[in-house]
């Protein structure tokens, strides 16, 4: 066929034209992979021209698979904010809540201070951990079911299909003339792509206030500023990136494709033409004809499915491409097509390049999840994981800490004792008002004044700490003896009711 009868393929056509579209488009795929004739080289830009990608339904195990996955977390992060958790009186009843006022972060039964930012630090390491392991194990699976951007993606693509119609249609309405009808069927679809969009924003500023009161602050405009300025933020960027840049966002911006290509092996199971099955290729009558005659003939049949269902329009025949975000959606239309003519499932397949060249010298195919690599990692997510869970079973519900003062390091009295200077913080985590004794210990004849802070009937010094609040406490210690330069000090805090401690240590320092 002649490239101009291929660019007939992009007119309407009618019933019973099937086999020429399959066919043209073949040969226009082919021309547009052809690299550009020498006097064109200096001309060449520097990055291709985007194609628009019309992603074709499909239905299989992989397309199940993401579906299930985008309902289930995009359903946890729609609904999560509504979710209440009883913590009592005085405490917030959001289940998860990121209280920047308060300077406190709650997850459930966890409550995380600003002081225990490693958490979010082991968290952090976990996640990538995590991330390392999955990309050992079987590639880009982070980006073909997780990504955000790809589930999001996967929404506006469907929303695309259900008022655009499918592949075929979409492209067809598109080089046609504009109708009323046409007009409105992508009035409807931006707005419902808007729709979405807004509750994405939405949804995310819920998470650092009370969700149904912020949702009644906003329908009523008394939400503040900052609240209406993200969810603008996040409304345009949810919209462009998943309903306009797709799969650009993939190929150009994200740093991970080209992170996961240094941290993968040859072992890593990834979405894999196998070759030593589908080559040569050719039509169905064609090879079935090569296989009746003993001759060499493969299993595809070049009918570019594989293509079609891509969503950022990679040919996976071709090879490992950056743009391939091992979704699987080619394994089932490769796989309806083989049921179809009779041929075996998984042409197209999680795989390896060994295991083909293993198959291609007889030998069995070998799928090594275990390996040193995999090992490696799966020990570093138990270890940070056991450390993680360790603290947080053994924190305790009340702290102190302890800052001497920088200028003057100290004083020198009438008398010829010497005067130190601190700040003693104390915190309570618990959601009640407690008490704490709090004493000095590490040097005899130590006399200390506490800046308001009432005496109790037995000497000791009594602070009183309201519900999940910190209090700071000035504290002058004097010593009448000769001392070294810096002698350390301990200041412990006892709970007069449980008799809980805690202790911070310092130094009395001198000439």
């Amino acid at each position: 066929m002649s490239l101009a009868a291929a660019k007939k393929c992009r007119e309407p056509l009618g019933a019973g034209s099937e086999p020429a579209v399959v066919e043209a488009m073949a040969l226009v795929h082919k021309l547009d992979q052809a690299p550009p004739p020498d006097d064109a080289e200096d001309e060449a830009p520097l990055y291709a021209a985007r194609r628009k990608i019309y992603p074709q339904a499909v239905s299989g195990t992989f397309r199940r698979i993401k579906w299930a996955v985008l309902v289930a977390t995009l359903g946890v992060y729609y609904l999560l904010p509504f979710v209440r958790w009883d913590r009592g009186p005085n405490a917030p009843s959001q289940a998860v809540l990121i209280d920047f006022p308060n300077r406190r972060f709650y997850f459930f039964f966890i409550e995380i201070w600003p002081q225990e930012v490693y958490y979010l630090t082991g968290l952090l390491i976990l996640a990538a951990l995590v991330l390392f392991l999955m990309n050992a194990v079987a590639g880009r699976v982070w980006c073909g079911y997780l990504c955000p951007q790809t589930v999001w993606t996967d929404l506006f693509c469907a929303i695309e299909r259900i008022v655009e119609g499918d592949r075929r249609e979409h492209m067809l309405r598109e080089r046609g003339p504009w109708t009323t009808e046409r007009v409105a069927r992508l009035g409807l679809k931006h707005f419902l792509w808007i729709m979405v969009a807004w509750w994405t924003g939405g949804a995310w500023v819920l998470y650092f206030a009370d969700a149904p009161t912020l949702v009644r602050d906003l329908a009523t405009f008394q939400a503040p500023f900052v609240a209406y300025l993200w969810i603008g933020i996040l409304t345009a960027t949810t919209y462009v990136f998943a309903g306009h840049m797709r799969e650009q966002v993939c190929t150009y911006m994200c740093p991970w494709p080209r992170i996961q290509a240094a941290l993968t092996d040859e072992h890593a199971l990834n979405v894999t033409y196998r070759y030593d099955r589908g080559e040569p290729r050719g039509s169905f009558k064609k090879n079935a004809a090569l296989r009746q005659q003993g001759l060499p003939a493969g299993d595809c049949i070049d009918c570019l499915q594989c293509l079609y269902v891509c969503p950022t329009g990679v040919d996976i025949r071709d090879g490992a491409n950056l743009g391939c975000i091992q979704c699987g959606l080619c394994i089932d239309a490769c796989d309806s097509v083989m049921a179809k003519i009779g041929r075996p499932p998984r042409l197209i397949a999680y795989d390896t390049d060994l295991n083909i060249k293993r198959r291609q010298e007889g030998k069995p195919p070998q799928l090594r999840i275990v390996r040193a690599r995999t090992v490696l990692y799966s020990a570093l997510v138990a270890v940070v994981g056991a450390v993680m869970l360790y603290a947080l079973a053994t924190r305790t519900t009340e702290s102190i800490s302890v800052i001497h003062d920088r200028n003057p390091a100290f004083v020198r009295l009438s008398d010829g004792s010497l005067r130190n200077g601190y700040t003693v913080r104390i915190v309570n985590k618990q959601l009640a008002v407690r008490e704490f004794a709090l004493d000095i210990t590490g040097i005899s004849n130590l006399a200390y004044e506490f800046v308001g802070v009432p005496g109790s009937t037995d000497g000791r010094r009594i602070v009183e700490v309201g519900p999940d609040q910190t209090r700071e406490v000035r504290v002058l210690v004097t010593s009448s003896k000769a001392l070294p330069h810096s002698t350390e000090i301990v200041f412990r805090i006892t709970d007069l009711a449980t008799g809980l401690q805690a202790q911070a240590s310092d130094y009395f320092r001198g000439p």
